[in-house]
């Protein structure tokens, strides 16, 4: 019988202070490899207002699904479009280049795996026209503080959440899924995320998600559903993530 193992990838949304972003989270099967210490992600993410695609890494020197020392980067960049109070409701376009370097531990006991982060966060904000209301301008550096759960109650269920503040804005994203087994291959069900980009923006998402899709050395997951924001602005959201491990 070959072992598997879950790892709570939770990418996008413990990375990314503005809607635009999600959680890329995945399981993968280890089939005996569970001494690696590399997980290779990237993924995108898409709506009516915004998009953002990423790259990153996991490095655990004992193994990636082992309890210890862990260590994420990510890199990523995107644009975004909000409704300026300061400019007399006025859309702004945004560009955004986000990276981050966050050492962490990974604590497990049976399926449940439980990783927190903290480290250094770095932006740029551009924005046309210049919002001088917006604390999200120019290039800041700040702290950030993560956790990721995963969960597999039962032998056809998992449960993951994650969330990440940021004195970047300050900013935080937080996520929480349910699913079920299908076909005996990946997880499906429920999702819901909440973001702060600052003071003055948030965004609302409900949807379903696809979870440990495998192909090959690959595993996919993809997420679909509704977002609503406080600039009383509507639509779909769509997002896409990837994990290797070579």
């Amino acid at each position: 019988m070959r072992r598997v193992g879950r790892l709570a990838g939770t990418v996008a949304a413990l990375a990314m202070p503005m809607p635009c972003c999600t959680a890329a989270q995945a399981e993968f099967v280890l089939e005996g490899r569970d001494q690696e210490a590399f997980l290779f992600f990237s993924g995108s993410d898409l709506w009516r207002h915004g998009s953002f695609t990423y790259g990153g890494l996991l490095w655990s020197p004992h193994g990636i699904e082992r309890e210890g020392f862990t260590f994420k980067a990510l890199i990523g960049g995107g644009t975004y479009r909000y409704v300026s109070g300061a400019l007399g409701g006025a859309e702004i376009e945004g560009r955004q280049v986000i990276g981050f370097a966050l050492p962490g531990w990974r604590f497990r006991s049976g399926s449940t795996i439980l990783t927190t982060f903290a480290g250094l966060d770095v932006q740029h904000h551009r924005l046309r026209p210049d919002d001088p209301g917006s604390k999200l301008r120019g290039t800041q550096a700040g702290f950030r503080v993560a956790v990721e759960l995963w969960s597999e109650p039962t032998p056809t269920t998992m449960l993951a959440a994650d969330a990440s503040v940021t004195t970047v804005g300050p900013s935080y994203s937080a996520r929480g899924a349910f699913g079920w087994k299908v076909f005996d291959s990946f997880y499906a069900g429920p999702e819901v995320q909440a973001f702060r980009g600052d003071e003055a923006y948030q965004q609302w998402r409900v949807g379903l998600h696809i979870t440990g899709l495998k192909h090959a050395d690959f595993e996919w997951s993809f997420g679909m559903g509704y977002a609503d924001d406080s600039d009383d602005r509507d639509g779909l959201y769509g997002r896409v993530g990837l994990l290797y491990r070579p």
